[in-house]
């Protein structure tokens, strides 16, 4: 295999950033938003059960509609922090949703490859860290394509479901914020506002054993 690549892929990692605030509006071009996608689907999967689907929302109406839920969600959090811990929540946008050209919803079907999913029967959680898998390709493709992404978290899932019409059994995983952005941060928000630091690589490399 050439090296020749290497060294743009680690610049793609590094370059990587959960964005909230850069977003334009402008749309993203069909292909590029095709190429995202494929990256997104050709990710690993256990069983090859493939459990993922993509949910692409652009209707204002529905994104607002969500925005408000997550700042629902975001004045209940922030109502269980006290002192400096408050005062650094206070500085953090939490979501891109209305700024952004469009969400992509990332949802976890459980059956899907089923009923026996190969090398499913010991680790439940399997399906799940495959659609993670297929969400992390999607934020380092549209990485590479100068898009910027944003995963929202402050939403509950029954909301979701209830707000894209999702089928119950089906998971909504990732609400994610997609589009062209300005710039992206040399450092990550959370450590910008002092929220929590990057931990050195040798504090988390453990040999042999714990």
């Amino acid at each position: 295999m050439s090296t020749d690549i290497q060294p743009d892929i680690y610049q793609v990692i590094h370059r990587r950033r959960d964005v909230r605030s850069q977003f334009t509006g402008e749309p993203v071009p069909g292909d590029v938003l095709e190429r995202v996608l494929e990256a997104a689907h050709a990710a690993p999967s256990v069983g090859l059960s493939q459990p993922w689907d993509f949910i692409l929302v652009r209707d204002l109406g529905t994104r607002r509609a969500f925005h408000r839920h997550v700042q629902e969600e975001r004045t209940r959090f922030a109502a269980s922090l006290t002192g400096s811990a408050a005062e650094r929540f206070a500085r953090i946008k939490v979501d891109g949703v209305l700024e952004s050209s469009l969400s992509v919803v990332v949802t976890y079907d459980a059956a899907r490859g089923g009923p026996a999913v190969l090398g499913r029967h010991a680790i439940a959680d399997a399906g799940l860290y495959s659609v993670c898998l297929a969400v992390q390709n999607l934020w380092l493709a549209a990485t590479a394509e100068n898009l910027g992404v944003g995963w929202v978290s402050f939403y509950r899932e029954p909301f979701v479901r209830s707000l894209l019409g999702i089928p119950s059994g089906i998971r909504p995983v990732a609400w994610l914020c997609l589009g062209p952005v300005t710039h992206v941060e040399a450092v990550p928000d959370l450590e910008r506002h002092g929220w929590r630091r990057r931990v050195p690589l040798d504090a988390v490399v453990r040999h042999e054993r714990w």
